[in-house]
């Protein structure tokens, strides 16, 4: 891990494409800003930890055939009120 020291108004660059920017310290709060193409997303660790669990619990759901749900809807006509 880099560990750099800087103060508000100063950069980071990553790369030719993206620039950290440190906008403000409060207390041990700072806040920065993050400029960079379009295609490169940029997440909060919080989130992107969260969106990757989302993916992978819901590449992790079994595959419901067609067959599976027309023998389910034969099933239950008749059922209807």
């Amino acid at each position: 891990m880099l560990i750099l020291s800087r103060k508000t108004d100063q950069q980071i660059k990553i790369g030719e494409d993206i620039t950290l920017t440190i906008i403000e310290i409060r207390g041990e709060q700072v806040k920065i800003g993050v400029e960079a193409p379009k295609h490169i997303k940029v997440f909060r660790k919080e989130v992107f930890v969260a969106i990757r669990n989302e993916n992978t619990a819901a590449a992790n759901v079994p595959n419901i055939s067609v067959e599976s749900v027309s023998a389910l809807s034969e099933m239950f006509k008749g059922q209807e009120k």
